[in-house]
């Protein structure tokens, strides 16, 4: 093994320039993982850097009576270790001895090119390539709804408004997750600014009469579309609006060299709509520590336990 110094960098003093040259080059690099998306998503976030910027891992940390910790933000799916090749076990583990050195308690999601031994479980994610013809990628779906969209006449176009669709988002499904206001103001600026990088698209389903019944919205980097945020109104839950606009999403960027991420669920239901897909799964690892002293252990479960109700209806 080679020299590896892998320090503990404060927000103030993390180089942005090469933080975001190294997200460039890796071979994991993901859009969450880039300064911008971190600046606003988790503000004030530390970092672990391998080297000179040779590899990173974001410290997205947080401080609850009096203990810093580390907590993965919303809308951020995986972070974790990011490097131009493949992790080997000896520097995830050095990554890892870092983070217990400095933490006694974490709840966050590492990456599909990560190995951990910390690791908890595995969560789900879902993605399909977009590299051939749209004719070939459609041969794996399930032909239970292609023949429903086929015989489907409703329009797919482009939507322009994030506030729309983040405010029909928050009326449908505040209820079911839990996010607080600031986050969802975060949210707003987030995608405000990925709109004006171009790294953002809205598209959304209509019926014949101009009746909204699906909106979503996509991110894109160089090698992925994000399927991130989308709602589905009552009237085209009964019209599948859902499977049309993902349908015709798939076949707008298909004959390119890109992923699309559906951004899986562990929710079996959910799972099972983009299975139909003919995708593959792409799990990651979920990382929970806990050496906090016994009392604190149980104010954190009574907090989380008033906080988020049940453990599957966080985001």
């Amino acid at each position: 093994m080679f020299d590896v110094l892998i320090k503990y960098v404060h927000h103030a003093d993390i180089d942005k320039d090469k933080w975001d040259r190294c997200i460039d080059n890796a071979m994991n690099g993901l859009i969450y993982g880039y300064s911008y998306y971190l600046d606003i998503m988790s503000k004030n976030w530390d970092a672990l850097v391998m080297n000179d910027y040779e590899a990173v891992m974001p410290l997205t940390r947080n401080k609850k009576f009096g203990i810093s910790y580390l907590r993965q933000p919303v809308f951020t799916q995986q972070l974790g270790i990011f490097a131009p090749a493949f992790v080997e076990s000896d520097i995830t583990n050095a990554f890892m001895k870092k983070v217990l050195e400095e933490f006694s308690f974490a709840e966050i999601n590492w990456n599909y090119a990560n190995s951990c031994s910390h690791a908890t479980g595995m969560r789900v994610n879902n993605i399909l390539l977009l590299d051939r013809s749209f004719n070939d990628i459609q041969k794996n779906f399930k032909s239970d709804f292609v023949k429903k969209i086929k015989s489907n006449d409703l329009i797919y176009e482009i939507g322009e408004d994030v506030e729309e669709v983040i405010s029909l988002f928050i009326k449908y499904y505040s209820k079911r997750i839990h996010v607080s206001t600031e986050d969802y103001q975060n949210l707003f600026r987030l995608y405000l600014l990925l709109n004006k990088k171009e790294q953002l698209f809205i598209r959304k389903v209509s019926s014949q009469d101009g009746q909204l019944l699906s909106i979503a919205i996509f991110l894109r980097d160089s090698r992925r579309i994000y399927y991130v945020l989308s709602v589905t109104l009552p009237e085209g839950r009964k019209e599948q609006s859902n499977y049309f606009l993902l349908y015709h999403a798939i076949k707008e960027y298909s004959n390119q060299n890109l992923i699309f991420d559906f951004e899986g669920s562990d929710i079996p239901s959910i799972q099972l709509f983009f299975k139909k897909f003919g995708g593959l799964e792409q799990p990651f690892p979920f990382v929970r520590i806990n050496r906090l002293p016994f009392f604190l252990s149980v104010v954190k479960r009574v907090y989380d336990y008033f906080k988020f109700g049940k453990e599957e209806e966080r985001l």
